[in-house]
């Protein structure tokens, strides 16, 4: 197979992991501006932060979802594997790859990625 990007976006950053070796292992290759997104968590019960259990049924607005990038077409710029990405749930298609459902995202779907922390350590105030 002819080396993707899929192949060359992990050697730059070092972003090397569980998200590189799925999209190696992928049998496909995408095109144009495609994101093939890992999603996070299951659509069903929530917890806020303070303990409280929310329902499925709950009526909440318009809701994003997080997922894992795990393969990339040629012509993406601004997004590469192993990048957490916001995205809207209603504008994606499904697709199932090795018994393992992911979502397919054009690049101008994606709403936001996650900023990496700066520091291994965390910051804050101690006394």
């Amino acid at each position: 197979m002819a080396e993707t990007r899929t192949q060359r976006s992990s050697g730059g950053r070092g972003r090397e992991g569980k998200a590189s070796a799925a999209a190696e292992a992928l049998p496909i290759r995408m095109l144009q501006d495609r994101v093939l997104v890992s999603v996070e968590g299951e659509p069903g019960e929530r917890r806020s932060g303070g303990g409280i259990v929310i329902p499925a049924t709950a009526a909440v607005g318009r809701r994003l979802s997080w997922g894992t990038v795990v393969a990339v077409g040629p012509n993406v710029r601004q997004v590469s594997l192993a990048d957490r990405v916001l995205f809207d749930p209603e504008e994606r298609a499904e697709v199932e790859l090795q018994s393992t459902t992911y979502v397919l995202l054009r690049e101008r779907d994606i709403h936001a990625v996650a900023a990496k922390p700066s520091g291994a350590e965390p910051t804050g105030l101690y006394i």
